[in-house]
């Protein structure tokens, strides 16, 4: 199974009885799961079934769903009114008789107000039904797209950070093994900085120089570090592999990469640890730049 993104978009389409609708569904990246839905007027009863879908398809992501609509709804019809129109006709006629003037037109009485009414004929519940059914299937197809496209971006996401986990997997080994870390070069070290403290002139007993190399000592032991350092590798290589949302969980364990990494660098004795630590936080900022795209 393929870890998914939180980013896609997804369109569809669909008509019924003179009815066309579209449905757009755009997910960015988010901390939590918010929906936010543009439904026109009329259709607002849409709103809690497309809300309790994406609940269920989705654990994180900000959803925008927007619905357009055109055609009618319901059918109009078109009536006359007799009463309004006759008093227009005699109200013309009498005009017409006591200052003279064209004939009535019936285009003109047509175009005055209340002549012509027009009515919508009112839709009964199984009509209002089967078109809400219709849209909302045409709804889940748009669904099924959006978690194609997030799910096929999250095998991208899984390919790249793969390739990073395994990155930093060797320079872990390759600081384990750094010459830097051999007794000969860790004993060298010490009688260097021991002797700079004999050097200030101030008074040093064998017990005071025994506490000071072996507070160098660990000072710059990373042992702790690359322990550590392997078990975020593999606790990283079991989520992408996960079946869950894996989000949150890799957020966490991106930032204490980095707080390995740091105090790697900051104990590190020799120019070629150094490196190690520098490249190993270069991956790792990396990692953790995919890593805000996963659900």
């Amino acid at each position: 199974m393929t870890i998914s993104s939180m980013t896609g978009f997804a369109r569809s389409s669909a008509a019924l009885d003179g009815l066309n609708w579209q449905w757009e569904i755009k997910s960015v990246n988010g901390k939590a799961l918010d929906v936010r839905c543009r439904l026109p007027n009329g259709f607002e009863a849409l709103e809690p079934a497309v809300r309790a879908a994406l609940t269920q398809a989705f654990k994180r992501g900000n959803l925008q769903v927007s619905l357009t609509v055109s055609g009618a709804v319901a059918a109009e019809t078109i009536r006359l009114n007799h009463e309004v129109l006759d008093q227009y006709v005699a109200a013309g006629e009498a005009l017409r008789e006591r200052i003279g003037g064209e004939p009535l037109r019936a285009d003109l009485l047509l175009s005055l107000r209340g002549v012509v009414e027009i009515s919508t004929m009112a839709e009964d519940e199984a009509q209002i039904e089967k078109r809400h059914a219709a849209m909302l299937a045409s709804f889940h197809e748009a669904l099924k797209a959006l978690s194609a496209a997030r799910q096929e971006e999250g095998a991208r996401l899984q390919a790249v950070l793969a390739v990073q986990i395994s990155r930093i997997a060797e320079l872990s080994l390759a600081a384990r093994d750094n010459p830097a870390r051999s007794p000969d070069a860790v004993r060298a070290r010490l009688a260097e900085q021991i002797a700079r403290l004999l050097e200030t002139g101030a008074a040093f007993d064998q017990d005071r120089l025994h506490q000071e190399a072996v507070i160098i000592a660990t000072r710059a032991d990373i042992q702790e570090e690359l322990d550590r350092l392997q078990s975020h590798v593999e606790a990283a290589q079991a989520l992408l592999i996960s079946r869950e949302a894996i989000g949150r969980k890799f957020d966490f364990l991106a930032q204490e990469f980095n707080r390995e990494a740091n105090t790697l660098c900051s104990k590190a004795a020799d120019r070629t640890m150094t490196a190690i630590g520098l490249d190993l936080k270069t991956v790792i900022d990396q990692m953790r730049e995919q890593v805000q795209n996963i659900e």
